[in-house]
């Protein structure tokens, strides 16, 4: 299963600190779960073909194994913390749980 988090930050988060805070707090503990292929985060830069402004500031990517392993690994204290600061820095994420169609 893949997960797109689309976000934006809260207002008066400077981005230095989120982006630092993601890079030294976040993505080493999501990439340290078992039940997790791959985490990335992503600055969102534009929307193609427009010059209006994006609906988001930031995309994460995150592969998940096995989607009742995460819910197991998101629930223990060390990334309940996390979790809690991810909510401190963003403004009501949308979290989108997907599965990639078999094309033949």
């Amino acid at each position: 299963m893949r997960m797109f988090v689309m976000f934006n930050l809260k207002p008066g988060v400077e981005v230095a600190d989120y982006e630092e805070w993601t890079k030294t707090r976040d993505m080493p503990n999501v990439r340290s779960l078992m039940s997790i292929k791959d985490f990335r985060v992503f600055g969102v830069t534009g929307l193609f073909g427009s010059d209006a402004k994006p609906p988001f500031q930031y995309v994460e990517v995150i592969d998940i194994v096995e989607i009742d392993e995460f819910l197991k690994d998101i629930d223990t204290p060390a990334m309940k913390e996390v979790t809690g600061e991810f909510e401190k820095w963003t403004d009501s994420p949308v979290f989108l749980t997907t599965n990639e169609l078999l094309v033949a």
